[in-house]
């Protein structure tokens, strides 16, 4: 079975350590496991890792960064150049396409040609773009996501709310696959030593609210002295964060790792106690936090904010708590309720990485994805 794995995401490196990177290999790996030639279309991927190995790439040209409109337009004729390079590379089984700003000439070549597909959508991207940067161009954009959405054999969002913005732009019955995890990447026998350590993995964005995991420090710290944070990520909010810890006085409890390579996750993971999960209470929440899984494959019991559907991924697995958002010191109380009993917190770890394995794998994900639409596929893994 030949597949196409269509990003044109300039911002998402298909091979970078981004969550949206990481989830790319992780189907593209699915892929490969169940034995389809697969090919990747994306701009500028890099060398293949070791772990992709037999996967074909077509470069795509990148998008430049200029006056206002000036990205948009680029996109825009790749995505109309983009079905002449899907036909170029010869016939496909399956079209499977990550959702961008722009893109639509992959759903539309798929159903011209009668190739079954899928559209995986991860974010409101419309919305998103909006809010937090500056949509160009906004009208094709709006259009455009139409195409794609009416055009799709298949249309799948990571979340529930999701699937929500996908039916309102032209999608007739989103299904919703939350994301997953390869629990054999980590190595949950590794003992954890040393101070009580609270941990996040992600991108220092607004919408993960890593100042409430500072603002938490000092409540955890009055009742577990010696406590500390690691943050692993970069962004725009590491200066603000460090000069907050600073402010506080505790610059040299809270460890900032930078960006990690998907390979160096685990490692750092293994070096916490406690996984955390805060989110703002006061942002619409739509999101599938890779983080959550990953901290339950890592054996890690975990804290996340009471926000979308948090509460109840955390409870079927039975691996932690939530706590509403916007209080940290709620938060920190949680955190030190886990300190201060070890087996409960080793429990609930536990727990969590049991629900992963059975439940969460990305090869699970995939044949949920893939159940009926394409059967040679779907189930093979």
């Amino acid at each position: 079975m030949r597949v196409a794995y269509v990003t044109t995401d300039p911002g998402i490196p298909a091979f970078g350590s981004k969550g949206a990177s990481v989830h790319v290999q992780a189907i593209l790996g699915a892929f490969l496991r169940r034995g389809a030639e697969v090919t990747l279309f994306a701009p500028a991927p890099g060398f293949v890792p070791g772990a992709l190995a037999g996967l074909r790439v077509v470069p795509l040209p990148g998008a430049p960064k200029g006056a206002p409109g000036e990205r948009e337009t680029a996109l825009m004729a790749l995505d109309a150049d983009l079905p002449a390079r899907l036909a170029a590379a010869g016939r496909f089984d399956l079209i499977y396409e990550r959702h961008a700003l722009f893109a639509s000439g992959a759903m539309t070549f798929a159903m011209a040609a009668g190739v079954p597909s899928v559209l995986e959508v991860n974010a409101p991207l419309l919305v998103e773009q909006a809010r937090h940067r500056a949509l160009a161009r906004g009208e094709d954009a709006v259009v455009r996501t139409g195409w794609a959405m009416a055009a799709a054999g298949r249309v799948v969002a990571v979340s529930a709310a999701v699937a929500e913005y996908a039916r309102a732009h032209g999608a007739s019955a989103p299904m919703v696959a939350p994301n997953g995890v390869d629990p054999t990447r980590f190595d949950v026998a590794s003992r954890r030593d040393g101070p009580f350590t609270a941990g996040f993995v992600g991108t220092l964005k607004p919408w993960h609210d890593t100042a409430a995991l500072v603002a938490a420090l000092p409540h955890l710290r009055a009742r577990v002295p010696d406590a500390r944070l690691m943050i692993v990520g970069d962004g725009p909010e590491r200066g603000p964060l460090a000069a907050q810890a600073a402010a506080l006085g505790l610059a040299h409890a809270v460890a900032f790792t930078g960006a990690l390579p998907p390979e160096a996750v685990p490692a750092a993971l293994a070096r916490m106690h406690a996984g955390a999960a805060p989110y703002r209470g006061d942002q619409p929440f739509y999101f599938s936090p890779l983080k959550l899984y990953e901290y339950m494959a890592a054996g890690l019991p975990v804290v996340a904010s009471d926000v979308g559907d948090l509460a109840a991924i955390v409870g079927a697995a039975g691996a932690g708590a939530t706590v509403p958002p916007d209080r940290p010191d709620l938060l920190g109380a949680a955190l030190a309720d886990l300190a201060a009993d070890p087996a409960r917190a080793g429990a609930l770890g536990a727990s969590g990485r049991a629900h992963v394995a059975a439940q969460c794998g990305w090869d699970r994900v995939l044949d949920r994805i893939l159940h009926g639409l394409v059967p040679s596929l779907a189930g093979a893994a």
